[in-house]
C-alpha cells in the first residue's frame, strides 16, 4: 500500500500531460512579449502594463509547486494535472491553466486572458531568486551596451547599466533599479521612474528613453506628506547617448 498512492499520482500526470512530459514544464519561464514591446516601445510602463499582468513563472513539477511573480508581488500555488495540462491553484480561489506550446509555456486565467512565456536563458538556478531572471533579461535588452554621458554631471563619460543591477559611469552611484509594478510604477503616475543608489542610499528618479537615448530627472514629488508619492520630471540631470 505504500507505493499505491505514488503510482496512482503519477498515472494521473502521465495521464493528464499525454502530449508532454510532466518534466517539459519545469524551470523558469519569462515574458518576452512584455521585454519586447518595453524595448520598442517609448514607454517602459505602458509596455509592461500591457503585456503583464505576470512576468514569470517558475515551475516544478516534482514537488507540484508553482510560482510567478508581476515584477512587484510573488505568488505560490500547487499543480494539479487538468486535460492534458496542469492547473495551479492559489489561495484565494485564484487558478491558473497552464500549457505547452511548442516551446513556449501558455497561460490562462479564469476570465479567459492568456499570457504566452519563454524558457530563460541561460537555464535559471533552482535557488534564483524569483522574478530576478525577468529583470535581468529586460535590464539586459532595455538598458545594455555602453552609454555616453553627453549632457549633466560627468559629461563624457561612459556609462554601463549591468543586468545585475551594478552601474558604473554615473558620478557617485553604483546601483540602480528600474520601477516595474506596484507601488514603485504608481508612484511615477506617467513617468517611467528608477531607483538610483550608492551604498545602499538613494533616491528615486524620472527617465525617458527613446531608443538610444536616455534622459534622467530629478523626482519632483506633487503629493502631499500624508499621501503616496506623486513623482513628476523636475530638472533634467543627464543626457545620455548609447554607441
Amino acid at each position: 500500500m505504500r507505493h499505491a498512492l505514488p503510482l496512482a499520482l503519477a498515472a494521473l500526470l502521465l495521464g493528464g500531460c499525454a502530449s508532454h512530459k510532466p518534466e517539459d514544464f519545469n524551470g523558469t519561464w519569462i515574458n518576452q512579449d512584455a521585454i519586447d514591446a518595453a524595448v520598442k516601445g517609448d514607454s517602459l510602463r505602458k509596455a509592461l502594463s500591457s503585456h503583464g499582468p505576470v512576468f514569470e513563472w517558475k515551475i516544478d513539477v516534482a514537488s507540484q509547486q508553482a510560482r510567478y511573480s508581476n515584477g512587484f508581488e510573488a505568488a505560490e500555488g500547487s499543480l494539479v494535472a487538468a486535460d492534458k495540462q496542469w492547473q495551479a491553484n492559489f489561495e484565494g480561489g485564484q487558478s491558473e491553466q497552464l500549457s505547452l506550446d511548442g516551446d513556449e509555456l501558455q497561460t490562462t486565467d479564469a476570465s479567459g486572458a492568456k499570457q504566452t512565456f519563454v524558457r530563460s536563458k541561460p537555464p535559471t538556478p533552482a535557488d534564483a531568486p524569483l522574478g530576478g531572471s525577468f529583470e535581468k533579461a529586460l535590464y539586459k535588452a532595455y538598458l545594455g551596451g555602453e552609454w555616453k554621458i553627453v549632457e549633466g554631471p560627468g559629461q563624457g563619460a561612459k556609462v554601463r547599466f549591468a543586468d545585475d543591477g551594478g552601474v558604473t559611469g554615473l558620478p557617485d552611484l553604483d546601483r540602480y533599479a528600474l520601477c516595474l509594478a506596484g507601488d514603485c510604477a504608481t508612484m511615477g503616475g506617467d513617468n517611467d521612474s528608477l531607483w538610483l543608489e550608492r551604498d545602499q542610499r538613494g533616491a528615486p528618479w524620472v527617465f525617458k528613453r527613446d531608443d538610444d537615448k536616455l534622459e534622467i530627472f530629478r523626482a519632483v514629488n506633487r503629493a502631499q506628506p500624508d499621501e503616496m508619492p506623486e513623482l513628476a520630471a523636475g530638472a533634467r540631470q543627464w543626457v545620455l547617448e548609447r554607441d
